[in-house]
């Protein structure tokens, strides 16, 4: 947890206080770290003195609710400590399911923790069944709600809940979060990654997995060069592979709005308009992308032909 010590200072202080707030939400872009944060608060709220404590995904006073796996091959491969494809959403299921566990006390002390990640992933139905819970909270119950954007949770559930806000990481920070979960990513690599995260570790380790840094090279490339002959959106065809998975292609588009955001911090008054056009309608593609099914090939060429309009040519010139 690297980063975060005014988040973990405004959560003790609670924890200190006489009554503390029964519901918070723990809000900052994804890949901060507000997931294990909430493990780790819980952890630490639920603790007795001189009681043993079990780990956190089998502790019986901490519920921890998110999205499960899509089918019973996913839920296998959870099993078996692989990874696995997700539902979309939080169901009313689970959160009833949580809700029947309340009724009684604690386990092995006077609280307990209910995590949910991410809250912006709850059905409608669920988010009304939340509510219920959060207007009269068992004793002795306190909700962490992980949320990666705010705006989504409605009004009557934000006004139920302390906010708890979590920032992006400085570059040293970010440095020594990639050192400690990927000790083996140096050079080049790490550089990229620490670039592609933009304050986010679990978004550099999930750039540094996916093997993306020949991608964010040549993107960055086609920002600065321009790509007349299309050469450079070859090489980002060969890079990203022939037939990219849809995961992957949702994977190069945030790659390229990570691009253009590092790019929008050295630019000059006349690419900061080129800039901002490129990157709303990468984030247009970005919304298109789950659901529509698009070519991979040509998504890859709209991707190259966004990222070398920014380029300063003579084109743009004139």
């Amino acid at each position: 947890m690297i980063g975060h010590d005014e988040a973990w200072a405004v959560w003790r202080a609670a924890r200190a206080g006489q009554r503390m707030h029964h519901g918070w939400i723990l809000a900052g872009r994804e890949g901060l770290g507000k997931a294990c944060f909430a493990r780790e608060a819980a952890a630490e709220l639920v603790a007795e003195a001189g009681v043993p404590q079990p780990p956190v995904d089998v502790h019986p006073d901490i519920h921890v609710l998110e999205p499960l796996p899509s089918n019973d091959d996913e839920a296998k491969k959870r099993d078996e400590g692989k990874a696995y494809t997700r539902k979309r959403n939080i169901s009313v299921e689970q959160i009833r399911g949580v809700q029947r566990r309340l009724v009684t006390r604690p386990t092995l002390g006077a609280r307990r923790a209910v995590i949910i990640d991410a809250a912006d992933d709850l059905e409608k139905g669920a988010v009304n069944a939340l509510l219920k819970s959060l207007e009269e909270p068992p004793a002795g119950t306190f909700f962490l709600l992980v949320t990666h954007q705010i705006g989504r949770l409605l009004p009557t559930v934000r006004s139920r809940c302390t906010v708890l806000r979590f920032h992006p990481l400085g570059v040293q920070d970010m440095a020594r979060a990639l050192a400690g979960a990927a000790p083996e990513l140096g050079g080049a690599a790490r550089e990229a990654a620490i670039a592609a995260g933009s304050g986010a570790p679990g978004a550099a380790l999930a750039f540094a997995e996916r093997e993306l840094g020949g991608a964010w090279q040549l993107m960055t490339r086609i920002v600065t060069e321009g790509d007349g002959d299309l050469a450079l959106r070859g090489e980002l065809s060969t890079a990203l592979g022939m037939r990219p998975d849809r995961e992957r292609l949702l994977a190069a588009i945030e790659v390229a709005r990570r691009v253009l955001v590092s790019a929008l911090a050295r630019c000059d008054d006349g690419a900061r308009l080129r800039i901002v056009e490129a990157h709303a309608a990468l984030a247009q593609l970005a919304a298109q992308a789950p659901t529509y099914n698009f070519e991979p090939a040509l998504l890859l060429l709209e991707i190259g032909g966004l990222l070398a309009s920014v380029a300063r040519t003579r084109e743009n010139a004139a």
